[in-house]
């Protein structure tokens, strides 16, 4: 091997200099695997028509791998601590190849449920590798790597809908899956050869492992605190993009599927700045970038409510709305590597954990808003999200930097 894609540093026994091919090999294996449990939301009806499923039993695809996801994130993750990372993503990415062809080949709908719950599960892998990332990067990059790495698993979730949906205009839907089978294998394959080995040293049993998740969250204020941020960060991005294609689909716009799968290209633009977040919270800004990004969340709405009869206007608000809440994501994990390097995974078990709880509650709520007070309602609730978020911001006194660990 000519050159090492790592170069010591002195965050810890596992902290590096990470090189740039390494960085976008992660953020790509984040995008790449998260990006698996969006293929199918839209190709539930030619799904339901092809399998012969009900309207309700086709959305239980998307029940199957969500519920799969949050086990993984609580049960899957937090084994980062506990074995060879390396090992664990290349095992879990390999299982989503698996899970995928499943999906490609389901006879029946109960199979492709199974098979569905499956790749949710495993898909938590990309936590793994934010964690993984968070742990080989240098205290005086760390921000900025998970920044990178985020943007990959951000960029993941915003465009798989549009390229499953157009893939399978061509080939069909089983073609969509097929073709994330085989990119899952050869993703595996990449890992497996990019990925440096990085075992852990805890020396516990699994048991006990799971029950620190529980007391890292007791112990740890901040984690609470950005837990909360996060919770209500992924709320208000459940609360848009939930109803979005709803009231895209009626008048005055009655936009195509195609054409509203390209409304993920504009929550994309957002993402692709994740990594201004990660650089502020490497410079000690994170207070900062909270409250601003806690006032743009609340602020985005405006925009996004006139936007009701204008795309020329809706657009600029789903940008805004994206980069606040991917920005004040960033600046969250940021804050919580910081706070035990040994524990980075099950850091991330339990933030995302709470974070993908607020995403639950958006959801169910945007739901119900837009039914009873249509759009009006779903810009209300999102606005008064962004709200607390600032009003957390605004009652929780400046504290000292946490030390870079």
């Amino acid at each position: 091997m000519a050159s090492s894609p790592i170069k010591k540093g002195s965050d810890s026994a596992n902290a590096t200099r990470m090189s740039r091919r390494l960085v976008l090999l992660m953020a790509a294996g984040a995008g790449l695997t998260v990006a698996s449990i969006y293929y199918a939301q839209p190709l539930l009806d030619v799904i339901r028509e092809s399998l012969g499923m009900s309207v309700a039993g086709a959305g239980f695809i998307i029940t199957a791998s969500q519920l799969g996801y949050a086990l993984g994130l609580t049960f899957l993750v937090p084994l980062g601590d506990l074995v060879e990372r390396r090992m664990l993503v290349v095992s879990m990415t390999a299982g989503i190849s698996i899970g995928l062809a499943a999906m490609a080949f389901a006879p029946f709908p109960r199979l492709l449920l199974a098979a569905a719950f499956m790749v949710g599960a495993l898909s938590a892998v990309a936590q793994v590798l934010v964690a993984f990332a968070a742990t080989l990067a240098g205290a005086a990059q760390r921000g900025r790597v998970v920044g990178t790495v985020m943007s990959g698993l951000l960029l993941g979730i915003l465009l798989a809908r549009t390229a499953a949906g157009y893939l399978a205009q061509l080939e069909g839907w089983r073609a969509v899956f097929g073709a994330a089978s085989a990119m899952m294998l050869l993703l595996a394959l990449g890992l497996r050869l990019g990925l440096p080995p990085c075992r852990a040293h805890l020396g516990i049993r699994y048991p006990k492992l799971m029950k620190s998740v529980f007391s890292l969250l007791l112990e740890e204020p901040l984690l609470r605190l950005r837990t909360l941020y996060g919770a209500i960060a992924f709320a208000a991005f459940s609360v848009l993009w939930t109803p979005l294609a709803l009231m895209l689909s009626r008048p005055p716009f009655q936009f195509s599927s195609g054409t509203i799968g390209m409304f993920g290209l504009a929550g994309a633009a957002g993402a692709l700045s994740a990594s201004l977040a990660g650089r502020m919270s490497d410079m000690g800004k994170a207070r900062f970038m909270t409250g601003a990004t806690s006032a743009l969340m609340a602020l985005s709405w405006l925009p996004l409510k006139l936007g009701a009869h204008s795309v020329r206007i809706l657009l600029p608000g789903i940008i805004v709305l994206d980069f606040a809440v991917q920005g004040l994501h960033i600046t969250n994990q940021g804050e919580i590597y910081r706070l035990r390097p040994e524990a980075r995974s099950r850091i991330t078990s339990a933030y995302m954990a709470g974070f993908f709880a607020g995403g639950v509650f958006g959801s169910a709520a945007s739901s119900l808003a837009f039914a009873h007070f249509g759009w009006n309602g779903v810009c209300l609730l999102g606005a008064g999200l962004g709200v607390a978020a600032s009003v957390v911001w605004t009652l929780t006194p400046a504290k000292k930097p946490a030390p870079k660990n």
